[in-house]
C-alpha cells in the first residue's frame, strides 16, 4: 500500500510539473508571436536609419545579391568578419554606391555590427555601429572615438596606430581597447573590399 501511495504521489507530481511546463511553453509561444512583428519592424527601422546615416545623399536603398570571391571569403574567415545584406544606395534612380552590413565576431564583448557606406569611386562616406557590447569606458567609446575617423576617407584599406595617425589610412586606436579597434577596422576594410568587387563587375563565385 505504501509503495502504491508513493507511486501515485510521484505520478501526481509529474503531472503537475508537466502541466506547469506546458503552460509556460504556451505562454512563451504567445509572447513570442505577440512581439515578433514589433521586433521585426523596429529592426527594419534601425537598418533604414543606419543606411541613411552613412549615405545621406541617397533616397533609396535596395538589397542586392552579392557573392564574395573565394579569395575574399578566405580573408573574411581569417579576420572573423561576416558580410550580411548589401544595399544599392541610389538617388533619383542613379547609383551612388553601396551600404554594406559587416559584422566582426572578434569584438571583446561579442559581435560588432557595422553599416558602411561607400561610393562607387571608393570613398567611405561614414560608418554606423548598429550593435556593440564592449567594455564601458573603453570599447564602448568606439562610436565617439573611431566612427568620426572614417568620415569621407578614400583609401584602399585602413590600419590603426597607438602613436597618432599620420595619414588618412591610419586610425587612432581607442586607448586600452585595441581588440575593439581591430575588430571595427577589420569590418570596415571588409566592406571596402566588397564594394571594390561590386564596382569591378560583381563577384559571382559561390
Amino acid at each position: 500500500m505504501k509503495k502504491n501511495r508513493e507511486v501515485l504521489t510521484m505520478l501526481k507530481e509529474a503531472a503537475i510539473l508537466f502541466g506547469i511546463t506546458l503552460i509556460a511553453g504556451l505562454l512563451l509561444g504567445f509572447v513570442y508571436e505577440l512581439t515578433k512583428e514589433p521586433i521585426r519592424i523596429q529592426k527594419e527601422k534601425a537598418i533604414a536609419a543606419a543606411c541613411q546615416k552613412v549615405f545621406t545623399q541617397a533616397d533609396d536603398f535596395k538589397a542586392t545579391e552579392y557573392f564574395p570571391t573565394v579569395q575574399l571569403k578566405t580573408e573574411l574567415k581569417e579576420r572573423g568578419v561576416e558580410i550580411g545584406t548589401v544595399f544599392e544606395a541610389s538617388s533619383q534612380g542613379n547609383l551612388l554606391g553601396y551600404v554594406v552590413e559587416s559584422t566582426s565576431g572578434e569584438g571583446y564583448g561579442g559581435d560588432i555590427v557595422l553599416y558602411v557606406g561607400v561610393t562607387v569611386d571608393g570613398k567611405l562616406n561614414d560608418i554606423s555601429i548598429l550593435t556593440i557590447s564592449e567594455t564601458p569606458g573603453l570599447g564602448m567609446l568606439a562610436e565617439k572615438v573611431l566612427v568620426p575617423q572614417y568620415h569621407e576617407k578614400k583609401v584602399e584599406q585602413f590600419t590603426y596606430t597607438k602613436t597618432g595617425s599620420t595619414s588618412d589610412s591610419e586610425i587612432d586606436a581607442i586607448s586600452g581597447a585595441t581588440i575593439t579597434t581591430e575588430a571595427v577596422n577589420h569590418a570596415v576594410n571588409a566592406a571596402l573590399k566588397v564594394v571594390g568587387e561590386l564596382v569591378q563587375g560583381g563577384a559571382m563565385d559561390e
